[in-house]
């Protein structure tokens, strides 16, 4: 198998920290996609990831995407599109708390105007030969690349894991009260807006962790795919967190062995694969469900003779 070569072969260097980078970023997108697939917050996941393409324009053209001496400049490249992708979920969060424009109106203005900034940037950064080196390809930044990995990367999707997963810990109770019921937890005293900031704030800095080995494009799937296919099975808090995370891990090591063996990008690799557990799950779940619906039925009738005959 080619995934045992490249794993223990002289060149394992360059594949080991994608897949402690894909670990790491399964984990957290797999713990953030139960929310995101409650407060049907995919859309806005979509405007937060492309805004990453804009912060990856900015940090071309200053010249902060070359590989600096101790990795200095792709530090200072992550810093500034985690602080871009972080702007844009404040803006998407305040505007559309505002109550002057519709939600997906103010998502959508953000995701073209961040797409077009990033493109005019790379643009300009390809015409007149700015600092920084080459102009990264675009499939590259769409798609994601294993190659661009580095242990850098790695190590920082496993601390961002950590900080993700310990805030999402710390404000367990007020966030999962806000996810099922909105207008409950209101009336109950839950900050329902810095609810729902912290998420977006949350999603930035997951978005800007999987860009690499995703891509701005496909970092959106990581954070819905999971979490859908958990609900489709099952509506059990605790059953669904664990089940998004077996198949986001599932999801991100198949499409890793599969990019592997077959020379497919990382990226659509990983969600080919989710998306294939997903609609393996979806015709399981109904059945499930048909299933419990006709033991119901049945307890009902069984009541009601027991009943009848008393």
């Amino acid at each position: 198998m080619k995934t045992i070569e490249y794993l223990t072969g002289p060149n394992a260097e360059l594949f080991r920290p994608a897949i402690v980078a894909g670990i790491a970023i399964a984990l957290q997108a797999s713990l953030l996609s139960v929310p995101v697939v409650l407060r049907r917050l995919a859309f806005i996941g979509q405007g937060v990831s492309h805004a990453a393409f804009g912060g990856v324009g900015l940090a071309v053209i200053l010249g902060l995407m070359g590989t600096g001496a101790g990795g200095a400049q792709n530090a200072g490249a992550l810093a500034l599109i985690a602080a871009f992708c972080i702007a844009t979920a404040i803006g998407i969060a305040w505007l559309s708390g505002k109550g002057g424009a519709r939600e997906d109106t103010v998502i959508g203005i953000f995701l073209v105007g961040a797409m077009a900034l990033g493109a005019i940037l790379l643009h300009l950064h390809r015409r007149i030969g700015a600092a920084g080196g080459p102009t990264p390809p675009v499939e590259d930044l769409l798609f994601g690349s294993i190659f661009a990995v580095t242990p850098g990367d790695a190590q920082i999707a496993a601390w961002l894991t950590g900080a993700i997963a310990l805030a999402l810990w710390w404000f367990r109770r007020p966030l999962l009260f806000w996810s099922f019921d909105e207008p409950a937890a209101e009336a109950f005293g839950v900050p329902t807006a810095r609810m729902k900031l912290l998420l977006l704030v949350l999603l930035a800095v997951s978005i800007v962790a999987s860009m690499k080995l995703a891509g701005v494009i496909l970092a959106t799937a990581l954070l819905v795919l999971p979490g859908a296919t958990a609900l489709n099975i099952s509506r059990r808090l605790g059953v669904v967190l664990a089940l998004s995370i077996t198949i986001g891990l599932i999801g991100m090591l198949g499409g890793l062995v599969l990019s592997f063996e077959t020379d497919l990008p990382p990226g659509p690799a990983v969600v080919g694969v989710l998306c294939a557990i997903y609609a393996l799950a979806w015709p399981a779940s109904r059945m499930a469900r048909a299933t419990q619906r006709t033991e119901s039925l049945s307890e009902v009738a069984q009541s009601s003779l027991s009943r009848g005959a008393g």
